[in-house]
Parts: C-alpha cells; structure tokens; sequence
C-alpha cells in the first residue's frame, strides 16, 4: 500500500469531521480530518507538502489517532500526493502526458529526491508572502525550487490557501523533513513575535528540537499565515539530519518518539490572543 492510498484508506473509515478540500494536478484527492472538540482554539496541521517528505504523511494519521486533549486541530495529510507518488512510484505514477516532460526536467528515472508537484512547481513557494524574492527560487519548472507562474498558481497551493482562509484559524504548523528544528519567523511585528516565540518554545521543548531562522526564506505557506493572516505558524523539520532523502518506514519510529505528542502540547500552550 502507498501512502496515498494508506490516506484514502484511513479517511474513508474516519468517523469524524472530514472534507475533500481540492484536487491535485493530476486529479488525486486532497483531503482534511478534524479532531478535538468545536468552540476553541482550532489549528490546521499540514504535512507532506514536499514529494521526498511523504513520511510526514504517516505522522498526521498518527496525529490523528492521538488527538488533542485541548481545542481542536484540521489535519491534512497529504498535500502533494502526486509527487508522493512520484518519488516512491516512478514516472509510472502520472498521466502518460506528462512523463516526458517530468522526465526531461528530472533527467533521470529515479524521482527519489523530487519535492515539486507533478507540474513541477514546488508548493511550499507558491504562496503570496514575498513570493519569488526568496534565495534560491527558480522561475521555469524544476525538481525542487521553482515557485509558480504566480502566486497559488498550483491546484495544490490554492485549495490549502482558501481552505485556509475559510477555517480562519488560530494558528497552522506545517510538518517538513529533515534536520530536527523549528522555524516560527517571518517578519513579525515584535509584539507578534513574542506571541509566536512563546508557542514555538513549547513545541521545541516537547520535540527537543531548537527554533532556528530562514533570513532567506520566501513564499511558504508557514510565510503566508504569518505574514498575510497574522497568526502563529510554524515549520517543524522531523527527522535526524544525518538521515538521507527520502525518509522511509525505516525512520518512523524516532519521528513518532519526538513529535507524536507535539500536536496536543502546541494546542494546549496556545492561548487565543488579538492579532495585534
């Protein structure tokens, strides 16, 4: 069983609160669980955004399984699943139409190491937080790094973002490999990052991974709720970085010991505050 269909598998005998919120490129379904209790402090929990990360995908279901003692939490999964697929598959994964082209862009068969979608954009810098200005972005399709025609250009990208929008929520955290560490910043007012620093302190003393900065970072989806919606957000980085891309099964078991907790301390440290 892939994870996509380990996902499809387990949202369709989920009880609870769900929503298919979007489509993929290739048409896959992207999918939204809730857990926890209405009324409160409510959170989104994105994982697998980046192909070779699928891994981070098997910590939500586990994430699910757990739930919050405290508020509520939305969690998806598995925001790229075509290039999940892709990554663990081969080009076999995608529509015949588009293999040449991902081929020719990957130049080898071996799409292990693919982070973008089956478009060949990189989702987590296709959102509108100074978007194109970060270092390293590229501008035409590529296996990693190219940020979209424009802003929310992927089907991906867009569904997370209105979803988004229309849960309004109290704060997001985003769920990446590898490296062990916590990004939170994203040119905050000092107010807002004295809100946001006390969160992520939290969160890193659960995981005992350190809160690290990306000067150079853009057009992230944690980039855009900081920036755009004004909330808490967050980047957790699972996984020892002396592991190589990408995580398998292999890897789970010290994913699970560090961070299956860290989705019910965040929301039970979280105190709804103003958007100042």
């Amino acid at each position: 069983m892939d994870v996509y269909e380990a996902v499809t598998h387990y949202f369709e005998r989920y009880r609870g609160e769900k929503r298919i919120i979007g489509k993929s490129s290739e048409g896959r379904n992207l999918y939204a669980l809730f857990t926890g209790r209405q009324g409160s402090v409510t959170g989104i929990s994105q994982y697998a955004i980046h192909a070779r990360e699928w891994i981070t995908a098997l910590l939500g279901i586990e994430h699910l399984r757990r739930s919050v003692a405290k508020g509520a939490v939305w969690i998806l999964p598995l925001m790229n699943p075509d290039g999940a697929l892709l990554c663990d598959r081969g080009i076999e994964a995608v529509s015949p139409d588009r293999r040449e082209f991902l081929l020719k862009l990957n130049g080898k068969e071996d799409f292990s190491l693919w982070k973008a979608n089956a478009e060949g954009v990189d989702l987590n810098l296709n959102f509108p937080a100074r978007w194109g200005r970060g270092r390293g972005n590229i501008f035409t399709p590529a296996p990693h790094g190219f940020v979209g025609s424009e802003p929310l250009s992927a089907p991906e990208a867009r569904a997370l973002a209105l979803f988004t929008e229309e849960i309004a929520p109290d704060y997001t955290v985003s769920w990446h490999t590898k490296g062990e560490e916590i990004y939170w910043k994203f040119h905050q007012s000092p107010a807002r990052a004295l809100r946001d620093k006390r969160i992520a302190k939290a969160i890193s003393r659960e995981t005992g991974y350190p809160l690290k900065s990306t000067p150079f970072s853009a057009g992230g989806y944690k980039d855009w709720c900081v920036e755009a919606l004004r909330i808490p957000a967050f980047t957790v980085e699972v996984g020892s970085d002396d592991l190589e891309h990408p995580l398998d099964f292999r890897a789970l078991p010290s994913v699970l010991e560090h961070n299956l907790d860290a989705l019910a301390v965040l929301n039970a440290s979280f105190k709804s505050e103003s958007k100042k």
